[in-house]
């Protein structure tokens, strides 16, 4: 039978019925059953479906997967123990009576779909364990979703559509990456569904980097962050920036640099005196792809580099697609709840107060800087050599701005919103990316000496930045 490019939900689950090759489970809580209902619905089920079922109840739940030391029921390691017992137990059923024939799969969610009462979170974790040939060992795709539609209904079809959009790709576009990603947004929108995590494994998706995957989702914003903790393994961002405070460096880090690591110093520094006794910090470099995005020269390469640069040394890294500061700002504000500390370049800081970069924002240049210190975000600033003067330290009162917005920057530096970074290293003041990188790509020695020697390391023995 020949399909469209892009199928139909119904399509797809006929597809997948009218194979009889592949047969599985349904294990889903919240929202409905409807990822199974659309198998159903399309016609042919009982060459694919053995079983559905739906735990709602907790104690049901706790009876059959058992319970969660986090006391939640959407998490992630809800969904990966339905899956290992649904699996289990579909393998040892019927792995003797068909196994030679079969490809095996369950499908799993749990999920928080909007409730009579309107609180809450909606969102949902979704898992795919699948065989790729009989008796082959099992492959696994895990996502995580945030539900945006305003009404229940609608959230339960577009969890419906997510799933048969999982399954599908797991059997029918696993060899093709790029196609692999896109096709899970099949006949949904971001208004709808945003993918903020996304891990792959397995014999069948071993060709696969969830890494990079993970860049796809935010190369086509079909979510704005993602993030890698310090060995480089994905990390739902929301659950992991959860009450965490934040001492924040937008950068390139192509390289990092002694620099670099000298301002999350000074920011976790600061931070760790305004904190109470035993409270988490957590330093955050963070990569934004906004504007290569726009020119249409995101190099998932290019990013994984700096990636594996940042983890190296040890750095949970953040990737987004943010335009500027304040974007980034209510993102975390939201999900951190505790202080924020971004620490920045004083020129950076110069373009932050340019009134000409609010022109487009809705809220102008008020509403911008009010959404960049928020509630108690503060902005802690680096100095840099001047430009015209290499024996001078630019600080705060050297940053040039219109003169009409001066009541407002001394309310922010009145208030200690804005403060000049002391404790800097001065040895390290004349760094810049931009140098230690062009001297990489013209192959010019001495730039190891700017940059940490794990790094130099990396960056010689895989030959990053070289032209």
């Amino acid at each position: 039978m020949d399909f469209c490019q892009i199928l139909e939900p119904k399509q797809k689950a006929l597809q997948i019925n009218l194979d009889n090759k592949i047969y599985g489970t349904f294990a889903e809580i919240g929202a409905g059953q409807e990822v199974a209902r659309n198998f159903f619905q399309a016609g042919g089920a009982a060459g694919t479906v053995a079983k559905t079922m739906s735990a709602y109840d907790m104690t049901f739940s706790d009876s059959i997967y058992g319970k969660e030391k986090s006391g939640r029921y959407v998490c992630q390691d809800r969904v990966m123990k339905m899956l290992d017992y649904e699996y289990d137990l579909l393998v040892d059923r019927l792995g003797k009576v068909r196994g030679d024939d079969t490809t095996f799969f369950v499908f799993a969610d749990t999920v928080a779909a909007k409730s009579y009462s309107g609180k809450g979170e909606c969102h949902g974790w979704l898992a795919v364990r699948f065989q790729h040939a009989p008796n082959a060992k099992a492959s696994e795709l895990v996502l995580h979703i945030r539900m945006l539609d305003q009404e229940n209904v609608q959230q339960q079809e577009a969890v419906g559509l997510i799933g048969v959009n999982m399954i599908h790709a797991c059997f029918f576009h696993r060899d093709d990456k790029n196609k692999f990603v896109s096709a899970l947004m099949d006949n949904l929108s971001t208004r709808r569904i945003e993918i903020d995590m996304i891990h792959v494994s397995g014999e069948a998706l071993d060709h696969m980097d969830s890494r990079i995957l993970s860049l796809e989702l935010v190369k086509r914003k079909y979510t704005k962050v993602v993030m890698f903790d310090e060995n480089g393994h994905v990390l739902q961002a929301r659950d992991y920036l959860y009450k965490k405070n934040l001492v924040v460096l937008r950068g390139s880090f192509r390289p990092p640099t002694h620099v670099n690591m000298d301002m999350l110093k000074c920011g976790l520094e600061i931070l760790k005196e305004e904190v109470a006794d035993g409270e988490e910090i957590l330093g955050l470099p963070e990569v934004s792809m906004s504007k290569l995005i726009e020119r249409g020269e995101v190099s998932n390469r290019d990013f994984l580099a700096r990636v594996d640069l940042l983890t190296a040394l040890k750095q949970v890294v953040m990737i987004s697609n943010f335009d500027n500061y304040f974007e980034v700002n209510e993102f975390l504000e939201s999900v951190s709840r505790r202080k924020i500390l971004f620490v920045t370049g004083v020129y950076n800081l110069q373009e932050i107060l340019d009134i000409k970069k609010y022109e487009e924002n809705p809220s102008g240049m008020l509403g911008g800087l009010g959404a960049l210190f928020g509630k108690q975000t503060k902005l802690a600033i680096y100095p840099a050599l001047d430009d015209d003067d290499s024996s001078k330290l630019n600080h705060i009162d050297d940053v040039k701005y219109d003169p009409s917005i001066k009541s407002i920057v001394n309310y922010f530096f009145e208030n200690k919103r804005l403060i000049n970074v002391t404790n800097f290293n001065e040895d390290y003041s004349a760094i810049w990316s931009r140098t230690v990188l062009k001297m990489i790509e013209d192959n010019e020695s001495g730039w190891e000496e700017m940059v940490p020697e794990v790094v130099a390391n990396h960056v010689k023995a895989k030959k990053l930045f070289s032209k």
